[in-house]
């Protein structure tokens, strides 16, 4: 099994990290040896990150982040060292770059490609893979008996960091991988990389939401709505408030709506409804206001304070413009 792991700046972030906790789970109870791929060759502090996860071998392609506005040629190379490792089954993280790079290795290895698992279990000697369709409402199962390689991605919200008890440091063999010279035609390559705008991005890919509940007034929302701007962070809210028409349904947070797993979530007068809590519960950090102290968002957040957001809001909206000089 091969595990891709992007560093960026040359260090694990969450997603990698996560993807090093899956890997070392799977091939746990699937009994397999694996290894990770990197792009570039680590440093020896991202070295001991890796040690933590447990990650047996880290194989560095030479000279590979070079290849990374290439993803066409990086996905044959690292084709390339997958025949080489006699792996046949290749997990990506569900990001831009794992789902771009997950159908070229397919197509080049003519392997086979199921993205966005959700979870994987033993059956008969096979392992059973699920990923959601038709929207979410239905799961899709697949069964791989390992006669064909699989190329799978995993959904980043899936990806935790934190490290289990179950999973033992390890010292891993780092091997420097000279690919042999790709002779593509004409590739497309990345020219310019633009950061998403928080106001348009989809929520599922927001690092920071402001959410507002049905707690906000329409004076308070508009200065919500000012704030993010300001604070360049994403707007989130709850069903009441979009059924009030006050916001899109690409704005809604919850079951019914978007899952996010956001670095921070800013819930302000949000009750918690189970359905609003399922979407997300998986976020780095929950901060909660509201101003009734038995609310069941408050058992759910990291922080929580009981306070009126009409006191709160122009607060927090007042220092952001004399920090930022005045509205966007």
């Amino acid at each position: 099994m091969l595990t891709i792991v992007d560093l960026p700046d040359n260090a694990l972030d969450d997603t990698s990290r996560g993807l090093l906790s899956y890997s070392t789970r799977l091939a746990g109870f699937t009994h397999a040896s694996w290894g990770a791929v990197t792009m570039t060759t680590p440093t020896d502090e991202t070295v001991a990150d890796f040690a933590a996860y447990g990650a047996p071998a880290i194989n560095c392609l030479s000279n590979g982040d070079a290849l990374l506005d290439t993803p066409i040629r990086l996905g044959k190379v690292l084709a390339q060292l997958s025949v080489d490792a006699e792996a046949n089954l290749i997990l990506l993280p569900h990001n831009d770059l794992g789902a771009t790079l997950a159908p070229i290795l397919a197509a080049t290895l003519g392997a086979g490609l199921l993205t966005e698992v959700i979870s994987v279990r033993l059956v008969d000697n096979s392992l059973q893979l699920s990923r959601a369709a038709v929207g979410g409402r239905i799961a899709e199962n697949r069964l791989w008996n390992g006669e064909r390689t699989l190329i799978i991605t995993i959904p980043v919200r899936l990806l935790s960091q934190v490290l289990l008890p179950s999973i033992r440091p390890s010292k891993p063999q780092i091997t420097e991988w000279q690919p042999a010279e790709v002779t593509a035609g004409p590739t497309a390559t990345v020219t310019t990389r633009i950061p998403p705008d928080p106001k348009t991005v989809d929520l599922i890919d927001a690092e920071v939401i402001f959410s507002a509940g049905k707690g906000c007034d329409e004076t308070t929302f508009a200065q919500l709505q000012e704030l993010c701007k300001l604070l360049n962070v994403s707007l989130g809210v709850t069903r009441p408030v979009y059924d009030d028409g006050w916001c899109g349904f690409e704005r809604m947070v919850g079951q019914t709506g978007r899952t996010v797993t956001p670095r921070f979530y800013l819930a302000l007068g949000i009750s918690g409804s189970m359905h609003h809590l399922g979407g997300i519960k998986d976020s780095k950090r929950i901060v909660a206001v509201n101003t009734d102290p038995k609310a069941p968002i408050f058992p759910n957040a990291d922080d929580g304070f009981v306070a009126d957001l009409r006191d709160v809001v122009p607060r927090l909206l007042d220092r952001a413009r004399a920090a930022y000089g005045g509205a966007a």
